[in-house]
């Protein structure tokens, strides 16, 4: 009996064990390349078509335009132009007003922001004019600095870039700053990291730039409810690595209540968990047999699951291994174990840190635990996730900070 114990003790610690240590090796290695990147010096001299797809966006569209007409650039080197995508509201009207081109499409038969890309790239590329273009969500606002910094990378010979994406009403609440900390962690450690690495950035949705070239050698085929993701696999697949640009930023609205945080992260996982079915271990095979440093990237960052599951699978490792050094394993297991929980705990610390809430993060990060249980019952009540475009739910101006 004794020895039927042990021994599911010791399958219990591989089976835990081997993909926890996998997943903070990754982890860890990105937390300790996380240092600020330098940066290129602003450029100019490339033309830009920013393009904000909209899906019944009345009610922010306006001061998404303001932020971009904003944007230290030269006037004639860049338009506005949002395409207000199968709406029943007034977004075209509002957009034109707050001084922004629109192009109005309607189809029903094709709904979703991966439509509504498609459509607008097709146009800047048969209207010759623009070099590069940008999109951003129409619930953004944008820093001045934009549009030099992708010219900066463009002028380097990158064919795509990404800014940092952040959180734009961090204090609306406890959701909003644990969003802002976990996008801290997502976008600016890890894309530093990449940057650092020589590696592709991970394409985020919303302050993504590409070249006209490189939208003529990848045409946009991505429709799912995870389109950047795809579009970016679709990339590295060709060669192309997104380069980062730490010191531009784009920051959208979060929602800050519990069943519109429900919907949006429903939304999010069920996307990235159709990625990882589709495309993870295709991608770690190509990456080893063509011995590419980009795709392994890519296959890594599509199979390493969200945080939560991370840091479930790194605590459970953790007080396993405790329990086999208690059944007579080695002292270095639980070493093993510590040493995967101190990585994760550096890393998520990192992201704290970087994610610029001060006293306020660290406190809000007390109710992590949960919101890690929050988020991994979702599954219990997740529905299939549709590919069309389903808009994030806008809430009224906040009051004082919760």
């Amino acid at each position: 009996m004794q020895a039927a114990l042990f021994f599911a003790l010791f399958v219990s610690l591989l089976a835990v064990g081997i993909p926890a240590l996998l997943a903070v090796a990754y982890l860890g290695l990105l937390t300790v390349l996380s240092g600020a990147v330098k940066a290129p010096a602003p450029a100019q001299g490339k033309r830009f078509v920013v393009l904000v797809p909209s899906h019944n966006e009345a009610q922010v569209i306006e001061r998404t335009v303001q932020s971009l007409r904003g944007i230290e650039y030269p006037a004639d080197q860049f338009r506005i132009q949002v395409i207000a995508d199968n709406c029943k509201d007034d977004t075209a009207a509002l957009a034109r007003g707050a001084g922004a081109a629109v192009w109005e499409r309607h189809d029903l038969s094709a709904r979703g922001k991966g439509y509504a890309l498609k459509f607008a790239y097709e146009k800047v590329l048969a209207e010759g004019w623009a070099d590069a273009v940008v999109v951003v969500d129409a619930d953004t606002e944008v820093s001045r600095n934009l549009l030099s910094a992708f010219a900066a990378r463009l002028h380097q010979g990158a064919g795509a870039v990404q800014a940092f994406y952040g959180v734009l009403n961090p204090q609306a609440s406890w959701r909003t700053r644990l969003v802002t900390i976990a996008l801290a962690i997502f976008h600016r450690l890890r894309g530093r990291a990449r940057a650092r690495l020589g590696v592709s950035n991970k394409l985020n949705g919303n302050g993504m730039c590409f070249t006209v070239p490189t939208l003529r050698r990848v045409p946009h085929e991505a429709f799912s409810i995870a389109e950047d993701l795809e579009y970016g696999i679709a990339l590295g697949r060709a060669g192309i690595a997104v380069a980062y640009a730490d010191e531009a930023e784009v920051r959208a609205e979060m929602v800050s209540t519990a069943k519109a945080s429900e919907s949006q992260r429903q939304r999010w996982e069920g996307g990235r968990a159709q990625m990882r079915r589709l495309y993870g271990w295709p991608l770690l095979r190509d990456a080893l047999q063509q011995r590419s440093s980009l795709l392994l990237d890519l296959a890594l960052d599509v199979l390493v699951p969200p945080l939560t599951t991370v840091a479930l699978a790194v605590v459970g490792f953790a007080a396993l291994s405790l329990l086999a050094v208690w059944a007579g394993l080695p002292g270095w297991v639980a070493a093993l174990g510590l040493l995967a929980l101190a990585t994760l705990v550096l890393h998520v610390l990192c992201g704290v840190v970087l994610s610029g809430l001060g006293l306020r993060g660290w406190l809000d990060l007390a109710l992590a635990p949960g919101y890690v249980i929050w988020k991994l019952l979702l599954p219990l009540r997740r529905k299939a996730a549709k590919d069309e475009w389903i808009r994030t739910t806008r809430e009224p101006p906040a009051g004082p900070p919760s």
